[in-house]
């Protein structure tokens, strides 16, 4: 009998359906988990955000967001970094009305600058954002998030090193990875790197990539559904798999059926 912990899986927004009837048909699917996409802006008010939240506690669904994807923490322009800095700090907001969690979002571009001087800013950036953070006394984690594209910040080795530095989370994104590392990273490998983590945020889905990296998200193969959560059984991991597949609730479903099946 394998011992499970605390296994949370549920799909990267409500697929369209909206939150109450979403988050009612989440649940009603056996799901505990969502994320809730703030992707093209936050567009959810403070006064929404509690009731969405105040819903899903009931229905015993775990939150997180995704902050917008118009981030750039290392721009030399500082226009952009302080436009970015807002667009953070309102989902951090939402979030914390939501009932607090993860926070994820993609940190930042290379451009032309080296990977360490790419480092220092963001990360000054992030401190500076923990710091109002802690200031407002929001109840919400930055959990930086891997990215699938070579010209991205955002390597494993580098937030893992972002942790450890500043004390920020992170958002392990399998398919990101997959693609970053062509395919060379197993699961078990990138779970070994991240099991020190008291919970872990993770994205899944299938992935498409060329030499440059990601190239877009495919529907999730059952082949890798159950390879990832039989490594996560393996390790007895306390984690978050959000679903960000072209159909985000049928393959949570699908996830979700896989662990029944492995806990037997």
């Amino acid at each position: 009998m394998i011992v499970i912990t605390n296994i949370y899986i549920g799909p990267g927004g409500t697929a369209g359906l909206g939150y109450d009837k979403g988050l009612r048909e989440i649940s009603s699917l056996g799901l505990n988990a969502m994320e809730v996409e703030f992707t093209h802006g936050v567009n959810m008010s403070n006064a929404t955000a509690k009731i969405v939240g105040a819903l899903a506690k009931k229905l015993k669904i775990s939150l997180s967001c995704h902050a917008p994807y118009f981030i750039n923490l290392a721009s030399d322009e500082k226009a952009k970094v302080n436009a970015s800095k807002v667009r953070i700090l309102q989902s951090c907001e939402r979030m914390h009305n939501l009932g607090g969690g993860p926070v994820v979002f993609h940190p930042g571009f290379y451009q032309k600058k080296t990977k360490e001087e790419t480092y220092s800013r963001i990360r000054d950036e992030v401190k500076n954002l923990m710091k109002v953070v802690k200031q407002k006394k929001w109840n919400v984690k930055l959990a930086l998030e891997t990215t699938g594209k070579h010209s991205a910040f955002g390597s494993l080795d580098e937030l893992l090193s972002l942790v450890k530095d500043i004390k920020c989370s992170l958002t392990i994104d399998f398919a990101h990875l997959k693609a970053r590392t062509e395919g060379k990273m197993g699961y078990g490998e990138m779970l070994d790197r991240v099991k020190h983590l008291k919970h872990i945020h993770s994205h899944f889905s299938g992935i498409e990539w060329t030499a440059k990296g990601e190239r877009r998200h495919l529907l999730t193969p059952a082949k890798d559904i159950n390879e990832l959560i039989r490594e996560v059984l393996k390790r007895k991991l306390d984690i978050t798999i959000i679903n960000e597949s072209p159909d985000v609730i049928g393959d949570a479903v699908k996830m979700k059926k896989v662990l029944e099946k492995c806990k037997k």
